[in-house]
């Protein structure tokens, strides 16, 4: 019933696209939202879509994709209870499509599109540099840095827009010091802008 209510309203939009084709520039697909997503692409190629002759892909409205996490604990790789350099969270505050990974505090891009990620982490001792790469299946991509020895607390931020095919992975990596965590100081967040 779903699908022959979506079919129906992407005929209906068809003939609404025709009239709206002569003033917009057709590499641009015309997006609507609602119960379901019709997006007319003279190229659809969106993984689970319903696509037809007439280059109209119909989605169901769950394309949305966001997270954010955080460290609760101090991260100290050299104590015996956490001696991998991954960062690992133990609180999410969002996790809308449930693909950030907890257990394993990774996430992976559910399909191929443009996304925003940002990261916040704390150094808990002076006299020391922490140095904390976003890792893009097993690449570092960016970098935060702090370094002022005379700072016992000294923060550490970086965020980026990234082009991920489906199924990348992307998590923290502690490549030196120790971060600070006990008052939810270290965060990760993530976010899908547009799928491609």
């Amino acid at each position: 019933m779903f699908l022959r209510f979506c079919t129906m309203i992407s005929l209906v939009l068809l003939g609404f696209g025709v009239a709206f084709s002569l003033g917009q520039n057709y590499t641009e697909p015309l997006v609507l939202e609602g119960k379901c997503l019709v997006v007319c692409d003279a190229n659809p190629s969106v993984e689970g879509a319903l696509t037809s002759s007439f280059g109209i892909s119909v989605r169901a409205s769950g394309a949305k994709v966001a997270f954010s996490a955080l460290r609760g604990t101090n991260h100290e790789p050299s104590d015996m209870s956490n001696t991998s350099p991954t960062i690992y969270f133990d609180q999410v505050l969002v996790n809308i499509g449930n693909h950030f990974k907890l257990q394993a505090s990774v996430f992976q891009a559910p399909r191929r599109g443009i996304y925003s990620f940002s990261f916040h982490v704390v150094k808990v001792y002076n006299r020391q540099t922490i140095q904390v790469n976003l890792m893009h299946n097993e690449y570092p991509i960016i970098s935060a840095f702090a370094g002022d020895h005379d700072v016992t607390r000294e923060a550490a931020s970086n965020s980026v827009l990234l082009h991920l095919e489906r199924e990348d992975k992307l998590y923290l990596k502690l490549e030196r010091g120790d971060l600070m965590g006990g008052w939810r100081y270290s965060t990760f967040s993530g976010f899908l802008v547009f799928p491609l």
